[in-house]
């Protein structure tokens, strides 16, 4: 039985050209990707000592409230889904500083709460609080 001799220089794989077209792959897609960037709102829960802080009667609040049956009302008068914005329109015209202040029932359907808030968008309101009731 004869006995093969293995010479010293055998076959190795080399990966080195393989790792830097995986690195040019990479820059590649990293440089050729676009960044979207999404419009949202920015929603801040009011802290307690702006709740405690007196308000001029400039600067009353636009109250817009939306019950559990999703029933919108602006300053306690029951409007229509798609008058709200013309009611808005209405309040910002006799008070321009004034604040927005959305209180929904948690039982109410988020399209309530997502039409006030992009007629409040269109109006100009800029300061807009999202108030909800507790369940007890």
């Amino acid at each position: 039985m004869r006995k093969r001799h293995r010479t010293e220089d055998e076959a190795e794989i080399n990966i080195t050209p393989m790792l830097d077209i995986v690195f040019i792959m990479l820059i590649f897609f990293i440089v050729t990707t676009s960044f979207v960037r999404e419009q949202g709102l920015d929603i801040s829960r009011p802290t307690q000592a702006e709740e405690q802080k007196q308000q001029d009667e400039e600067s009353l609040p636009i109250l817009v409230r939306i019950d559990q049956t999703s029933m919108i009302s602006v300053n306690n008068r029951r409007v229509e889904p798609d008058a709200v914005r013309a009611n808005l329109e209405r309040e910002r015209a006799q008070r321009p500083n004034s604040p927005l202040i959305v209180a929904a029932h948690p039982d109410s359907e988020t399209d309530s709460l997502v039409r006030v808030l992009d007629a409040a968008n269109v109006v100009g309101i800029t300061s807009i609080s999202v108030a909800t009731e507790t369940q007890r």
